[in-house]
């Protein structure tokens, strides 16, 4: 079940950056982590902070009230209305290759201007790193676009066109 963040979840939200944080450029450092808390707060306040938690009793949640704040927190998604984009997707390694991306994917969607492109930058096809994401993009139907440079890493901008 997806559910925007809130400032309840943001050590388990900040435990799970800090677990994956290798695999993204600009949060090398204890300063970038920090900084990095600071926006995902910011993206709570503003209902553009979505998370996947892994509920013990998922057959005794009847509504989102039954889920706990404190639960461990398996996957994230930022998006920007404003940029009308997805800003950062991350989901735990034990979780990986069970829908949490997808599931996480689909809701920003629904959230963003389907009627303009859809941006997302993400890892260049030859990087390792990059294999993952670049299949749940394109399964979802973002084509490759221009070659980029964010945080002094070598990334690939892929868009949603309407």
């Amino acid at each position: 079940m997806v559910l925007f963040g809130t400032k309840k979840d943001i050590d388990a939200w900040m435990a799970l950056v800090n677990l994956v944080s290798w695999n993204f450029p600009g949060l090398e450092t204890t300063e970038k982590l920090e900084e990095h808390e600071r926006i995902v707060l910011q993206f709570m306040e503003e209902k553009r902070a979505l998370c996947v938690k892994d509920v013990k009793n998922i057959k005794d949640v009847k509504d989102v009230k039954d889920i706990k704040d404190n639960e461990k927190i398996i996957g994230v998604l930022l998006f920007s209305t404003k940029h009308n984009m997805i800003c950062c997707l991350a989901v735990h390694p034990d979780y990986r290759n069970r829908g949490v991306g997808s599931a996480l994917l689909k809701e920003a969607l629904g959230k963003l201007d389907r009627s303009k492109r859809i941006v997302v930058s993400t890892f260049r096809e030859e990087d390792e790193k990059g294999k993952a994401p670049r299949a749940l993009y394109k399964k979802f139907g973002f084509v490759e676009d221009e070659l980029i440079e964010e945080f002094g890493y070598p990334n690939q901008r892929f868009i949603l066109y309407p």
